[in-house]
């Protein structure tokens, strides 16, 4: 089953939720369309089970934000986080691209994306409303803001459309949700002309 697993987020990566088929699973697989259809009644399903150990990494990863203060242990943890989430992102990218090409379709796959969205937004706004920041904002508003664009700029590393490194990515969005949302206060690095 964990060779099926697998071998559809291959094809997910190369294809999307759309275009893929069974038969293009079983072949990375290296299998045979009994063994597919012996764990999964279709691409659905096989999606499903994609999804659940999506949402069951993305709960965990909700449980491990610690506190988040406006000095530099909070910063250190954001970033500490920030990196667990990539590390989740990368491996899962594919799933997660094609989760929300499937959630137009509004059904059950929707709805599970809501869930573990409101989990990651559910721990952030806890970690927001436990620093107090001096800015007044909607707690629930910035979490969701931090979700889209923590997910948007790792698709956009991923697909190659942000040039920069991954540890740049982090630091500069660690920095920029710190200060933004948790009341840090960073001095932004000055690059030297080489």
């Amino acid at each position: 089953m964990r060779k099926l697993l697998d071998a559809a987020m291959v094809v997910l990566e190369k294809r999307g939720y759309h275009a893929a088929r069974v038969d293009d699973i079983v072949k990375v697989a290296r299998t045979s369309h009994g063994t597919f259809y012996l764990y999964f009644a279709n691409k659905e399903d096989l999606f499903r089970a994609l999804l659940m150990d999506v949402a069951e990494e993305v709960t965990s990863l909700s449980d491990t934000l610690g506190p988040v203060g406006p000095d530099e242990s909070g910063y250190r943890e954001l970033r500490a986080w920030l990196g667990r989430f990539s590390d989740m992102y990368v491996h899962y990218g594919p799933v997660i691209r094609a989760w929300t090409e499937a959630e137009v379709e509004g059904d059950d796959v929707g709805r599970m994306g809501e869930q573990v969205l409101a989990t990651v937004a559910t721990a952030l706004i806890g970690r927001i409303r436990d620093a107090e920041p001096s800015a007044d904002f909607d707690p629930q508003v910035a979490a969701l803001a931090t979700v889209a664009m923590v997910e948007r700029l790792h698709y956009y590393l991923l697909s190659r459309q942000l040039d920069v490194s991954r540890e740049e990515l982090l630091d500069t969005v660690a920095t920029v949700l710190h200060v933004g949302v948790f009341g840090g206060s960073r001095r932004r690095r000055r690059r030297t002309a080489s």
